[in-house]
């Protein structure tokens, strides 16, 4: 056998140096990501200890005004019974607001049906919507509290996007001692460690939920980044920036306060203290980012107001593989 033409032998070999060339210029994953920019709209509704599972005292319409109108994409909800997911699930399938009427919500339930829960209407927990197609979900049990409540986080993907995820989580008050380290501090260490997984897979998330934690408590350091460091919140060690800390007119680095009737524990401005936060891995954080503490609606029957917290609806510009 011949050996090839010398014209051929460099094409040969200039092929293949062409091949380490396109392969070494590759775009990276950082190269390959999108920025978008999503509305985020959460609120602790109390369905079972003020509304007793009804959904026709106004709760759900307020609920679903509110989310319309202020354009979010997406939700999260926590203290909700199943008939009023149901209920509001149904209120924004008629008024058009997500893309897919037939997938675009989640419920983890975190305590059976008992006559005394939800007035007897069915399971209680928390939720997800999003006004665009979810794809798959993945319910994460948090360490258990010792109470009848087997808490949650609860995440979905959207279907366009399967590496963007959005959750909901609802922590516990209790602070008893599990293996000598209190219980609320071992979930949200649970929620910590589970985000940090999600990051090291290449993937981004929001989280938004009651924490039942102010963001100068130490539990939170763990997930406020060591960039925010103001007199009302440092001393932080994590990874993330919530979408209210940014607020400069209401208490820097802290935020507006979300639950109402506890000035026992008031945050470090003097007013109601802030239990409910929305964060954002603060390496997707791709512009800027803001939240606001909507006024709790009146509209609710046998009711002076709709909550004991107020909605928390927060914007944040961001990275999205």
């Amino acid at each position: 056998m011949t050996g090839l033409p010398a014209v051929t032998a460099v094409a040969a070999v200039l092929a293949v140096i062409g091949c380490f060339v396109v392969y070494a210029h590759w775009p990276s994953r950082g190269d390959r990501d999108t920025t978008r920019t999503y509305h985020v709209w959460h609120w602790n509704i109390a369905g079972s200890t003020l509304h007793h599972g009804s959904v026709s005292d106004g709760l759900i319409e307020a609920a679903s005004l509110s989310i319309r109108r202020r354009g979010a994409d997406f939700v999260s909800l926590n203290e909700v019974c199943y008939s009023q997911y149901r209920a509001l699930r149904n209120s924004l399938a008629r008024a058009s607001w997500p893309q897919d009427s037939g997938d675009f919500s989640r419920f983890a339930g975190t305590r059976a049906s008992s006559p005394t829960l939800c007035g007897g209407t069915g399971p209680y927990g928390i939720a997800v919507f999003s006004k665009l197609p979810l794809g798959s979900s993945r319910q994460y049990k948090l360490p258990p509290d010792g109470s009848a409540e087997h808490r949650k986080m609860l995440c979905a993907t959207l279907r366009a996007t399967p590496r963007m995820r959005f959750c909901t989580v609802h922590v516990t008050t209790r602070s008893t001692l599990w293996e000598g380290v209190p219980v609320n501090y071992r979930q949200i260490r649970f929620v910590r460690q589970t985000l940090d997984a999600f990051d090291a897979e290449g993937q981004a998330y929001l989280v938004a939920g009651d924490f039942n934690a102010q963001p100068d408590y130490g539990r939170l350091n763990q997930l406020y980044a060591p960039s925010l460091a103001t007199a009302a919140n440092h001393g932080n060690t994590g990874a993330h920036r919530e979408l209210d800390d940014s607020d400069g007119a209401h208490c820097p680095g802290y935020g507006q306060g979300t639950a109402v009737g506890t000035r026992a524990v008031a945050e470090p401005c003097g007013r109601d203290p802030k239990v409910d936060e929305i964060f954002v891995r603060e390496s997707r954080l791709a512009g800027a980012y803001d939240a606001v503490a909507l006024s709790i609606p009146r509209s609710c029957s046998r009711l002076a107001y709709c909550s004991d917290h107020r909605a928390l609806f927060g914007t944040v510009r961001m990275t999205v593989p």
